[in-house]
């Protein structure tokens, strides 16, 4: 089936007592046994349900969803994108353990490696995206290449399956932040040797701004063979790659995340996740659109200094977004010269300025200021981030309001 067949097919429970076409929000914490061998079972297997903070019914249907969208073996849904990609390393990673990460991450992302990860005893060295650079930087202590699909919000799109390639051989996992993919819609890093995909589900998949998730999506892979945690026996003797195979890691990942630390999704946020997704498609590629328009018309315009969208031919990131995204996408950036330019630029423009992505609303940021704030000027930097720097998410008002606005703000820049 297709992707837009998917999105509304997907993901429902096989029987529903009373018959309901819609998913039921299960607002419960504990799931009861009828006999003390029913509960010892669910409790040495894993199979069906105990507490919410590991699973629950509503949660899982979104689970469902987002595996037959993106191609994965297993998902595990998350309170939010940033307890996805802390989970997710953490079941990856030991004190000691090195990361390679792409240089113009997301700022949170970053702030994680360095007052998170860091503490821990785990460094991360960031170079360039591209799979001779990634090399050059691995050392014996590196188990994870950790990048995005498309840089935030520098818009770089690096080589997946080049890194994919490269990580095979070097038989550690590649971790791609999926949230600019949003939810498969543009981007299925896993269709291109991804092992592990990290996402916020608050952008694209919500689609309003108005609710909080994130997710953990894994292909079905041996690369957890070459990992000491998943070979040495477990609290309860067992040895993890022996008893559950590929399906060690995202075990130890829910585990670790929701088990033991707690970051755990809302069903009534997860029932509104698994309503956005079914419209994810149709919004990514009216935004896309849009932003094309957007770009062409602003292209050249003497107040901007430079414009990056992938989808313009003369944009470096054009050939790595032809091969890996559905289409240029909604993101574009402005870059106006000046902190104060992109002030007064942004006073000009009726339009929300906010922090988020993939809202139905176009939303705006100057990630100097915001986002990426509390790096130093020289991180900002390194991450693409400049004084000047506009950010901006298109979303679903018509093309030609939108070009008039950016026009006449810009005029007042």
């Amino acid at each position: 089936m297709k992707y837009e067949t998917l999105a509304v097919l997907s993901g429902f429970p096989e029987e529903d007592p009373h018959g309901a076409v819609g998913l039921p929000i299960y607002a419960v914490a504990a799931y009861g046994f009828k006999t003390l061998e029913e509960g010892a079972e669910r409790f040495a297997s894993g199979e069906g349900y105990v507490y919410a903070r590991q699973k629950d019914p509503t949660g899982k249907a979104l689970e469902e969803r987002l595996k037959a969208l993106e191609g994965g073996m297993e998902a595990l849904v998350f309170a939010s994108g940033q307890a996805a990609t802390f989970a997710a390393l953490m079941a990856l990673l030991r004190p000691g353990d090195e990361v390679v990460a792409a240089k113009g991450l997301f700022g949170q992302t970053i702030g994680l490696f360095q007052q998170v990860l860091a503490p821990m005893g785990i460094r991360v060295r960031y170079v360039e995206p591209e799979p001779d650079r990634v090399r050059e930087a691995l050392t014996e202590k590196t188990r994870a290449i950790f990048v995005e699909t498309m840089a935030n919000p520098a818009l770089v799109v690096p080589d997946l399956e080049g890194l994919a390639s490269l990580a095979e051989e070097k038989a550690m996992a590649l971790v791609v932040d999926n949230t600019f993919g949003a939810a498969g819609a543009l981007a299925k890093p896993l269709r291109w040797g991804g092992h592990v995909v990290v996402e916020s589900l608050t952008k694209w998949a919500s689609g309003h701004g108005s609710v909080l998730g994130g997710a953990v999506l894994v292909r079905e892979t041996g690369i957890w063979q070459n990992y000491p945690q998943f070979l040495e026996p477990d609290a309860r003797g067992q040895v993890p790659w022996e008893a559950l195979g590929p399906r060690c890691y995202p075990e130890r990942v829910r585990t670790l995340g929701l088990s033991l630390m707690g970051m755990a999704l809302s069903p009534f946020n997860a029932y509104l996740l698994f309503q956005g997704l079914e419209t994810v498609a149709l919004r990514v590629g009216r935004m896309s659109e849009t932003a094309h328009r957007l770009a062409e018309a602003l292209k050249g315009h003497p107040k901007i200094q430079s414009l990056r969208y992938p989808g313009l031919p003369e944009d470096p990131a054009y050939p790595m977004a032809r091969k890996y995204l559905a289409s240029g996408g909604p993101m574009l950036t402005l870059d106006l010269g000046s902190e104060e330019a992109a002030s007064r630029f942004l006073k000009a423009i009726p339009l929300p300025k906010a922090a988020n992505l993939g809202d139905a609303r176009t939303l705006l940021v100057h990630p100097w200021t915001t986002t990426h704030s509390r790096l130093s000027e020289e991180g900002r930097l390194q991450a693409g981030v400049t004084p000047g720097l506009v950010r901006v998410s298109v979303g679903l008002e018509d093309p030609e309001d939108l070009v008039a606005w950016f026009r006449e703000a810009l005029e007042g820049a």
